[in-house]
């Protein structure tokens, strides 16, 4: 039974990091143009898609290109920083949130330096030396790995003996909602 709550976790905290970083990251892209003038026009956000922020104006590109990536790193960060604030127990998620986010837009943005696609080749084409993409890229990598190093032992890994199993439940109920009103929602 520990191991079937250990797979819960583990998936449902992978599949909600997956889902969360894609809103987090659209939801940066979204203020940044609102911000800045922009109009969007459609926001693709499915779990069986990968997500993106269409615009129909978009005077300040630059910005509006950042935006997913920095406000995907700091928006994570923020809700971290307030669950371990207020002395949560399951705050340890939000770090692997977090942890996850920083990984994740780093490799991306660092990665389009050289490929020159999705964000990272918006950027570049409207003047964002590519330097400026691996510098974001690995410190937000490396700040990712950092947060995520020394989690294991809360996901049962590392001989650490289990998990907690309300987290477990509550993980699997949350990806399970959030799954079905993204899929219900249709936002592709």
């Amino acid at each position: 039974m520990n191991r079937l709550h250990q797979f819960a976790l583990i998936g449902s905290t992978l599949l909600l990091s997956w889902l969360g970083m894609m809103a987090v990251h659209e939801a940066g892209h979204v203020a940044a143009a609102r911000l800045t003038g922009g109009r969007v026009s459609r926001i693709v956000l499915h779990p069986l898609a990968i997500s993106r922020t269409d615009l129909s104006r978009n005077p300040r590109p630059l910005p509006v290109a950042w935006g997913g990536a920095v406000a995907g790193t700091l928006i994570p960060l923020a809700a971290w920083a307030a669950a371990r604030a207020a002395g949560l127990a399951s705050a340890y998620l939000l770090r692997f949130f977090a942890g996850f986010c920083l990984l994740v837009n780093g490799v991306y943005l660092g990665e389009d330096a050289f490929f020159r696609a999705g964000d990272g080749g918006d950027l570049i084409r409207h003047g964002a030396p590519p330097w400026t993409l691996v510098l974001f890229g690995a410190a937000a990598a490396a700040a990712g790995i950092a947060l995520l190093n020394g989690l294991g032992g809360r996901f049962g890994l590392a001989g650490s003996g289990g998990v907690d199993r309300r987290h477990a439940r509550l993980a699997l109920c949350a990806a399970i909602a959030v799954t079905v009103l993204l899929a219900a929602l249709d936002l592709r």
